[in-house]
């Protein structure tokens, strides 16, 4: 059985890395607490493509 909760896995991309015309992808996946963090989340993470570290965004 799988566990019951309100956690949830998400996924972030890259919010630079979109708009510089790159191309390919920075995309991690996490999870969240969705009672706790109702809105998106939005961390400072590795971007290996541009080799610095970028805000990433919860897409859906």
């Amino acid at each position: 059985m799988a566990k019951k909760g309100s956690r949830v896995q998400v996924i972030l991309e890259c919010t630079e890395h979109k708009n510089s015309g790159l191309p390919g992808t920075s995309r991690y996946i996490t999870t969240k607490n969705k009672k706790n963090t109702p809105e998106r989340l939005e961390l400072k993470k590795f971007n290996p493509v541009m080799k610095k570290v970028t805000v990433h965004k919860e897409i859906k």
